[in-house]
């Protein structure tokens, strides 16, 4: 690690003075700074300015109503993992935020911050002089992808293990920057681009994540596959929803992390409904997840490997939630 370089910290009071920090040439959002930071120790991130969210009152709060659950963006994520209402009516989500990191990284981090996770390579989370000594990479700096030399798109891996229990809830959020506010899916915050993978314009943040209703109760759950069982981002993680009527499937969800440029809601799932769950169906559900999924080598493990992990991982979740 290279040493903390010079810069302003602002600490705003509310979310229009922190929006309006953000508008400075050089400023970035910080939160936990789990991530963040390692990035700027790093030299990856270079800003001249970080406006500290932490003392924004509201981002933390968790208040429940009759339209569902809302969540501030600065909710930590050790928070998200012990709430007795998330727990037991969105089970995927506790389980996303616990299985992020280690213990004191769910203390600082936040959901906002891990929602807002910047992409991950092999050749682009490293020091500032390995990377230099590579010719830098396409991602930043270099012109250059080593995980495709022969293209010019980046496939930096999304590896947040919330978002992908979010989306299978239809998670919502609002977000708010210089043009004011707007309400969102959670799946359109995505966008399939290494390098620019958030769609947020310049100067917007995260503020509150929201949570249906009609979303809650249903069996959920998450699980990631990851070469050490304490603190590693996942080599590729899945989140199933799902609800049966009489013994059969009646709805599900899937949606998966590190295995793509941003997290996959799966598609054509629906073909499974009215199905009993037999190793057919389940068979069959894994195979749509794999055909999916687009992991690259950004990891030192290799892509078929975790391809047919994360087939697995769906396979063997969506079993246990239907009590096989």
């Amino acid at each position: 690690m290279e040493y903390m370089p010079d810069f302003t910290l602002h600490r705003p009071k509310d979310v229009a003075e922190a929006v309006r920090l953000r508008a400075e040439e050089g400023a970035l959002f910080v939160a936990g700074g789990t991530d963040m930071i390692v990035n700027v120790r790093r030299g990856i991130e270079r800003p001249t300015s970080l406006v500290d969210l932490s003392a924004i009152e509201g981002l933390d709060r968790i208040e429940r109503d009759a339209d569902g659950l809302h969540i501030g963006a600065g909710v930590t994520l050790d928070r998200l993992a012990t709430d007795g209402t998330i727990r037991r009516d969105f089970a995927a989500v506790a389980q996303g935020a616990a299985a992020v990191a280690g213990a004191t990284h769910q203390r600082y981090g936040t959901l906002g911050g891990n929602l807002c996770l910047d992409t991950r390579c092999l050749f682009y989370n490293q020091s500032e002089w390995w990377r230099k000594s590579n010719d830098y990479c396409l991602k930043e700096r270099g012109s250059v992808c080593h995980v495709a030399p022969g293209g010019k798109r980046c496939f930096a891996a999304f590896s947040g293990d919330v978002a992908p229990t979010l989306l299978v809830h239809g998670a919502e959020i609002d977000v708010v920057g210089p043009d004011g506010a707007r309400r969102m899916k959670l799946a359109d915050l995505y966008r399939n681009d290494g390098m620019d993978h958030l769609t947020l314009a310049p100067g917007e943040m995260i503020v509150t994540i929201h949570l249906p209703a009609s979303e809650g109760g249903a069996p959920s759950a998450y699980e990631k596959s990851r070469i050490r069982g304490a603190i590693d981002f996942p080599l590729a993680g899945a989140a199933v929803w799902l609800r049966q009527d009489g013994g059969r499937l009646a709805a599900l969800r899937i949606a998966t992390t590190g295995v793509h440029t941003h997290p996959v809601l799966i598609e054509g799932l629906e073909k499974f409904a009215g199905s009993a769950l037999d190793d057919a169906a389940l068979d069959g559900i894994g195979e749509t997840v794999r055909s999916q999924s687009r992991p690259m080598r950004t990891t030192t493990v290799k892509p078929w490997y975790r391809r047919r992990v994360v087939g697995a991982l769906a396979r063997r979740l969506t079993a246990r939630l239907a009590g096989l």
